[in-house]
């Protein structure tokens, strides 16, 4: 396949020169289809073969359009790059090249050096609110900062995966060119910048593709939001793969999360979106592809993408630190603590092991390198699907979720936070949208009826308790405080990240090159030791009690100590003990062994 440029991508609105747009619409259900622009012109598009209508025409950046389809309805453009307001207002022709890039020569991370901070931009009030947290975050050692959808969605507030305009950035976020400015920022800071994109589903709202463009879906196949979308057409996986190279190649951004590609029917096409990818992206370029995918397809981790999202670590942890086992927590309440140190030594905890449905999931993954898993105490779905939002903080001990702290940031899996993490944030993140009349009241009792089958919530009236996803408060009270007056537990968390990154930076980054699992033992419940083979040659080892109990295991000899916690637990190490919530990571050198003595940060 020849390489696209900006120019001859098929869809949307297409600038020629400074002066002349190509407008094309894939809408093989209409007869007629016209350009509307603000002005009152009304240009008739030219009918093409395999159902495409198009026209060129004089028509500057910032002209306001709409299509009307047979004469009987105004839309907006499906590949609109930018909304004059929300889904009713018109589209806008962009200019992609009109901003100045002040860091030109960006060429991105290696992905071993990847530590995430994901964000939506909404609680933080927008690009240019989200561009001030940049050096805090670049000081803190964080390396990449990862934001919720951004396609334009219905109404004001909504997490971003019920967008329909995939390709015009959230118009209540800011300009196109006011989020350039944010990845700019970011680069000129060193902070490599993922946007997560969904390709599995349209939102409930605002989409009009069912009228005249019904071949985008599959009748055939449903998935939890719908029909599917139909993949095996050409136009439709153009009209995805192109928008993974607007991001890339318009705007910047050094990465891709691709949302539940579990729901994807036809795999081949995240094959071909990757090659495509790979292909269009200069060589000494360094972007990052990363999966959501519930059925732990490792194969496509050798196919183009870099990573996946390792649910597996998140719920073996979670099960430990909570004693939480309902829903898909159930598949984790036996053998929490070997299905972790699988995950561990392996990568996936579900390998081709059957599930709570009796369903076999997983592919085997221990041949893959440890950066090729994302490991999280927290993401977005892990917070705001609880009832409450609740932050894993306010469910487990702090010792312990402190420990587990030492495990995520210096593991050689790629460490993921959310945003509040470092400072342990008492805001929950709840699930909110800003939908109206019978689809508001659908989603709220949806909402509200998916926890019927928790023990919590088999109360109709406890349920009602639940907030509603479309008050605003909903949305306000998911505006995390991110500020340096805390208080001192939340001063000691922002310090143990500190620390713990500046030894990851300095001591686990440049060693993850090659780096391979050895192993990992179950000592006792909650307890475990892992061992991994660096790049380097070295062994790098974490000792690690989730529990109240002290456990038996002798101490490593002829290792020097990266961390300890809590102190004085290398000291109960050397005499036979794992202290109770206790975190122990010791690196020992392949030749000559580096000095013993132990180093407390």
């Amino acid at each position: 396949m020849p390489l696209r440029t900006p120019e001859t991508w098929p869809h949307g609105a297409v600038m020629l020169d400074a002066e002349h747009t190509r407008f094309a619409l894939w809408a093989p259900d209409a007869f007629y289809v016209s350009v509307e622009l603000e002005d009152g012109q009304s240009l008739p598009m030219l009918p093409q073969a395999d159902g495409w209508f198009v026209i060129e025409t004089r028509c500057p950046a910032g002209t306001r359009y709409r299509y009307n389809i047979d004469g009987e309805r105004d839309v907006p453009d499906p590949a609109s790059r930018a909304q004059a307001g929300g889904l009713a207002s018109p589209s806008v022709v962009v200019d992609p090249h009109a901003y100045r890039w002040q860091h030109c020569f960006w060429q991105g991370r290696p992905w071993h050096e990847a530590v995430i901070y994901e964000l939506h931009v909404g609680v933080l009030g927008g690009f240019a609110e989200v561009e001030k947290h940049l050096p805090r975050l670049a000081e803190l050692g964080v390396t990449a900062i990862e934001l919720m959808p951004l396609a334009q969605f219905p109404g004001e507030r909504n997490w971003g995966y019920d967008g329909v305009l995939p390709y015009a950035p959230q118009s209540s976020y800011g300009t196109p060119d006011a989020l350039k400015h944010l990845i700019d920022s970011a680069h000129g800071l060193g902070l490599a910048v993922i946007i997560d994109v969904v390709y599995n589903h349209f939102g409930p709202d605002g989409n009009y593709l069912h009228h005249y463009a019904k071949g985008f879906f599959r009748e055939d196949l449903h998935t939890p939001w719908g029909a599917a979308i139909d993949f095996r057409r050409r136009e439709v996986r153009d009209f995805f793969i192109d928008n993974a190279l607007m991001w890339l190649l318009e705007y910047r951004f050094d990465g891709l999360r691709l949302d539940a590609v579990h729901a994807i029917e036809d795999p081949d096409f995240l094959q071909e979106l990757a090659a495509t990818v790979r292909e269009h992206i200069d060589p000494p370029r360094h972007v990052w592809l990363t999966l959501e995918n519930e059925h732990n397809q490792a194969s496509l981790l050798e196919q183009g993408f870099d990573a996946q999202w390792n649910d597996d670590g998140h719920n073996a942890l979670h099960v430990l630190l909570t004693g939480e086992t309902e829903a898909y927590y159930a598949d984790f309440a036996e053998g929490p603590s070997e299905k972790l140190a699988r995950c561990l030594s392996q990568g996936f905890a579900y390998q081709g092991h059957t599930n709570r449905h009796g369903r076999a999931r997983g592919e085997p993954s221990g041949h893959l390198p440890p950066s090729a898993f994302v490991l999280f105490l927290q993401n977005h779905d892990q917070i705001g699907n609880r009832a409450f939002g609740e932050r894993l903080h306010q469910l487990t001990a702090p010792q312990a979720l402190h420990a587990a702290t030492v495990l995520l940031l210096l593991s050689p899996m790629i460490p993921l936070l959310f945003m509040g993490d470092e400072y342990a944030a008492d805001e929950p993140f709840l699930f909110f949208t800003s939908h109206h009349g019978v689809l508001a009241r659908q989603v709220r009792e949806g909402r509200r009826n998916e926890f019927a089958a928790f023990s919590a919530f088999a109360d109709p009236h406890t349920r009602e308790q639940i907030p509603d996803p479309n008050a605003l408060h909903t949305f306000t009270a998911s505006r995390p405080t991110l500020t340096s007056s805390e208080p001192l537990t939340q001063q000691a968390t922002l310090t143990l990240y500190r620390q713990l990154l500046l030894i990851r930076h300095r001591e686990i980054i440049p060693r993850l090159p090659g780096a391979h699992a050895l192993g990992a033992t179950v000592l006792a419940t909650g307890a475990i030791s892992a061992r991994w083979h660096m790049g380097d040659g070295s062994l790098l080892c974490i000792d690690l009690n989730l529990t109240a109990e002290p456990v038996s295991h002798s101490s490593h000899a002829h290792s020097r100590l990266l961390f300890e916690y809590p102190q004085r637990s290398f000291e109960a190490l050397q005499q036979g003990t794992l202290a109770p919530y206790c975190a122990l990571v010791s690196l020992t050198a392949a030749a000559p062994l580096l000095p013993t003595t132990g180093e407390r940060p």
